[in-house]
């Protein structure tokens, strides 16, 4: 059974998920995602990965602000969809959309539900230290990451891994796993299990503020400090290079043993003590340079202090 899909999506993540679900062979009627921005040097308008995507398939693409309020329920409805699925599209889903399609809503979410439930799955679970998450397949109702599961699949997160490699890696897993979720539901054979309810934690949205290194912390929390943290926004510290405080983005790390005052810088391989241990920053970028590996960030700059 061919089914008739709304797909509803925004950012690089989801653009996978749209590309397997047309390979797929299903009829995608429409695609939703947020208004185009400015971006680049001129500030020209750039459609979402998503939008650009549809765009590529000739399917028409909906850029409404909301989704509350009876038009946009009746051109939601005027699409006549089996189905729609969800993947980080980043607006809310009123009651008369979630009802709309026959099946509902599917969506794909990147964690093991009931943790991480919200907005940054893949960087709070990186900063908690987790060695385990995944994706799940679940249908959506009025709560925030509430609805029952239908399918799962799990991914290790490795000692090193940094936020933007699990991205990518939970995006090609969640493409699979959603494909092989509306291939179940065209044979009516998609089954729906609530969440636990222990367990629940929230993956708030990063704040700007949390950025900041804070060396007076262990090694460990460092570390997944900086890697949840990877490539967007960037854990940053400040160095003197010479010419007062400049801001750096610490992208890459590894714990490694060294002791000293937290900050302290403990040798000439970017080696910086914690307040327990000590990291090696292997991946840096300077304000307006690009993203360089440590031996080629000393080659170009000298920090005498840092904080």
């Amino acid at each position: 059974m061919t089914l008739k899909i709304v797909f509803m999506g925004t950012p690089d993540f989801s653009a996978p998920v749209l590309a397997e679900i047309i390979g797929q062979g299903h009829e995608v009627v429409a695609v939703y995602s947020r208004a185009p921005k400015p971006a680049g040097r001129g500030m020209a308008l750039r459609p979402s990965p998503v939008h650009a995507l549809a765009d590529r398939f000739s399917i028409p693409v909906f850029t409404p602000k909301t989704l509350r309020g009876p038009e946009a329920a009746e051109t939601f409805r005027s699409h006549d969809a089996d189905v729609a699925v969800v993947v980080a599209y980043g607006l809310i889903l009123p009651k008369e959309i979630l009802d709309a399609p026959a099946f509902g809503c599917l969506n794909l979410h990147a964690s093991l539900l009931p943790r991480w439930r919200g907005a940054a799955p893949i960087q709070r679970a990186i900063m908690a230290g987790d060695r385990e998450t995944g994706v799940m397949v679940m249908k959506m109702d009025e709560g925030l990451d509430t609805g029952p599961i239908a399918m799962a699949e799990k991914v290790a997160i490795g000692p090193d891994m940094t936020a933007g490699e699990l991205h990518d890696r939970l995006s090609r897993v969640g493409a699979d796993l959603m494909s092989r979720a509306l291939a179940a539901l065209s044979r009516d054979s998609l089954t729906f299990q609530p969440q636990p309810e222990a367990g629940v934690i929230y993956a708030h949205k990063i704040d700007k503020a949390e950025s900041r290194i804070d060396w007076s912390r262990p090694a460990s929390e460092v570390h997944n400090h900086i890697r949840g943290l990877s490539p967007f926004p960037g854990a940053f510290f400040e160095a003197d290079f010479g010419h007062g405080p400049e801001r750096v983005k610490a992208l890459r790390s590894t714990v490694v043993a060294g002791a000293g005052a937290p900050g302290a810088l403990l040798d000439e391989e970017l080696t910086i003590a914690c307040g327990a241990g000590a990291v090696r920053l292997i991946e840096l970028q300077r304000a307006g340079k690009g993203a360089m590996r440590a031996a080629d960030f000393l080659r170009g700059a000298r920090m005498i202090s840092l904080a």
